[in-house]
This record gives structure tokens, C-alpha cells and sequence, in this order.
């Protein structure tokens, strides 16, 4: 497992790392019978999502908190701050579900001239 931000925040990232990682492990197989009946796979995501915050979720806000203490700690909140004010997301970006053949041509044409 790698290091956190902080030299003092590892302990906890490896203890949120090992709780994460034990519990993922029982969350994927189910999750993948589950998956052919929205009802069956809400219940079941449901399901998985308390039990993940009853055994990692202390876990994780002692981790997260120390990370955060860190950040600023090394001047970092203010560039992060600076970066989500210039480049905002407020909407995931949309993907394209197809191609046009034009967007093809586009994309040939313009490596062509590289």
C-alpha cells in the first residue's frame, strides 16, 4: 500500500486501505448477481452501503480529516480552492455515446497535418 499526503496520516491510510479492500472484496461478486433486477440490485447497493459505513466509515473520517489538516497544512487548500474556481465542475462532462463519421474525418484529417 503507498504513503498518504502525510507522514502522519499513513497509519490511518493503511487502516482505511485494509478495511476498504476487505470489504470491496464481498461487495463484487453479489453485486454482479444482483445486477439483472433493478429492485434486487438497489436493495442490495443499499445494503452494502450501510454496511460499509458501519464498519469503514469512523475509519475513513479519521483519514479524511487528517489528509484535509495536511493539505492545508502545506499551503495546498488554496490552490485547490484556486483550481475548482477556474476550472468549476459542476456537471460531470457528457459522454458521447456514438461517433459520426465526420468527427472521424475531423480527427484523421488534423493527425495528418501533425
Amino acid at each position: 500500500m503507498s504513503q498518504s499526503l502525510s507522514p502522519k496520516c499513513t497509519p490511518l491510510k493503511q487502516n482505511y486501505d485494509s478495511c476498504f479492500n476487505s470489504w470491496f472484496e464481498g461487495y463484487l461478486e453479489p453485486a454482479v448477481a444482483a445486477s439483472n433486477l433493478p429492485e434486487a440490485r438497489a436493495a442490495y447497493s443499499k445494503k452494502k452501503a450501510d454496511e460499509f459505513q458501519e464498519k469503514c466509515g469512523k475509519v475513513w473520517e479519521e483519514y479524511k480529516s487528517c489528509v484535509q489538516g495536511a493539505v492545508k497544512e502545506a499551503g495546498l487548500d488554496k490552490l485547490l480552492q484556486q483550481a475548482r474556481e477556474e476550472n468549476s465542475l459542476v456537471e460531470p462532462p457528457q459522454m458521447r455515446t456514438s461517433l459520426h463519421l465526420e468527427d472521424l474525418g475531423a480527427t484523421h484529417k488534423k493527425r495528418k497535418s501533425l
